[in-house]
């Protein structure tokens, strides 16, 4: 099983997003488009793997309250000037990252390890050629998304919308030759944050 770890996004933002996608889309038809019914945050990619209980029973044991999400802006991996995978900005508190630690210290004993750096949340649109942040050796930008880069620089700022995510859950994600499918396996819920008086 291909699994992985993440946030669902609210449906009025999903479809604000696609809409955004569509527009850009004419521009780079030659590269990857995500479906946007697979729009989500990751939180932590853990690959192959049959250690399904295993995983359930760790992300058991996280404990996070639920985190406000704003998704604004657009930027390009590994740069704007050679785009190769197309992303929109997530904007959040120090729960968001938080959430990504704790997840991934509940799946370290597993064997499983968080990409290194810090924790950079955002929604990835497109992807060219290896679909890489870091270049794979001979890839090269891709020519639709630097006329992408143009148009977004001409646009003002970028504003999906606000949600609260009350939940995050452990996904399968099955590949096909009409791209990735990706289903629920596991829901764990966040707590409520508690108000000051």
């Amino acid at each position: 099983m291909r699994l992985f770890v993440a946030l669902d996004i609210d449906p009025d933002i999903r479809k604000r997003i696609a809409e955004f996608r569509d527009q850009m889309r004419a521009l780079a038809p030659e590269v990857r488009w995500v479906g946007p019914e697979t729009f989500h945050v990751t939180l932590q990619f853990l690959g192959e793997t049959e250690r399904l209980d295993a995983i359930r029973a760790a992300l058991e044991q996280v404990e996070s309250t639920q985190i406000p999400l704003t998704f604004c802006g657009a930027g390009f991996f590994p740069n704007p000037k050679s785009p190769r995978v197309f992303w929109i900005g997530i904007e959040s508190d120090e729960n968001l990252p938080q959430l990504a630690d704790c997840i991934g210290t509940a799946l370290k004993p597993l064997g499983f390890e968080r990409d290194r750096g810090p924790y950079k949340p955002h929604l990835t649109l497109a992807r060219a050629g290896s679909g890489r942040p870091r270049p794979v050796r001979g890839e090269r930008a891709a020519p639709g998304l630097l006329a992408v880069r143009i148009k977004v620089e001409g646009l003002p700022q970028l504003d999906f919308g606000t949600m609260t995510a009350h939940e995050f859950y452990l996904y399968e994600s099955k590949l096909t030759p009409k791209g990735a499918q990706y289903t629920k396996l596991s829901r764990y819920p966040l707590a409520q944050q508690l108000k000051a008086d």
